[in-house]
């Protein structure tokens, strides 16, 4: 399609409509109401970078663990972004940075039936061809940027959806600890002493871990381990 208001709002129209069965790919050349995180704005060049929504009925997994969806989604596009650059890494929760430079955002959208989730809609965010940002995004990056290549869109998102579907099998045969280590392994400043803010005070802290959730576990100076939730600290980079 040329031109959609958001991917995910459009994956999630066909999935209403009983029109959309697993694994449907939603693509898209330039999005009029792109969504981040919470509402944030996403943008994007027209024509220029990868703009997707994947549709899963993940009906197997519990609600409470719908965090390994996003967990997948990120290893996968940083398997991707691998073969390409080097520095890869997921900043918690779900961005994608090269350095200390974002490369992509997923946002995805889950609906629940009883204990199990029932839909999910996988929506990705990638700057591929973009070679200037205009926004007041403090640290976008491209990879033509990076490595002076230009990509084709569709075999990026067939690549990186054949990655998801690897990695899908293995949340359906709850291979869990090995998605962990790998997510863990991947994370922007894991095990690293580094300088966070909550409620506009700095403090330092490092990576120990991800809880059940999906919640960021921190350890202070002190030896004291604390969690939090997306949005309660930032990364001061």
């Amino acid at each position: 399609m040329n031109e959609v208001e958001s991917t995910n709002n459009y994956a999630n129209q066909l999935i209403l409509s009983n029109a959309a069965e697993e694994g449907t790919v939603v693509l898209t050349h330039y999005q009029k109401k792109g969504r981040g995180q919470l509402g944030n704005h996403w943008e994007s060049e027209a024509g220029k970078n990868l703009l997707a929504s994947i549709i899963l009925y993940p009906e197997l997994l519990k609600a409470g663990k719908q965090f390994y969806l996003s967990k997948i989604v990120s290893l996968s596009i940083v398997e991707y972004l691998k073969r390409e650059v080097a520095d890869v890494s997921v900043k918690w929760p779900n961005d994608i940075y090269i350095g200390t430079k974002k490369i992509a955002g997923i946002l995805i959208e889950n609906s629940i039936k009883g204990n199990y989730l029932f839909t999910s809609i996988l929506g990705i965010g990638l700057n591929l061809n973009q070679k200037m940002f205009l926004s007041d995004a403090p640290n976008p990056v491209s990879l033509t940027q990076l490595t002076g290549k230009e990509y084709e869109i569709e075999k990026v998102v067939s690549d990186i959806f054949k990655l998801i579907q690897a990695w899908y099998q293995k949340i359906q045969r709850g291979n869990f600890a090995e998605i962990d280590s790998a997510y863990l392994s991947m994370l922007f400043r894991n095990g690293e002493w580094s300088q966070y803010s909550k409620n506009g005070i700095s403090f330092e802290a490092k990576i120990i871990g991800i809880g059940e959730f999906g919640q960021l576990q921190l350890e202070n100076r002190e030896g004291v381990i604390s969690e939090y939730v997306f949005k309660e600290i930032e990364f001061i980079l």
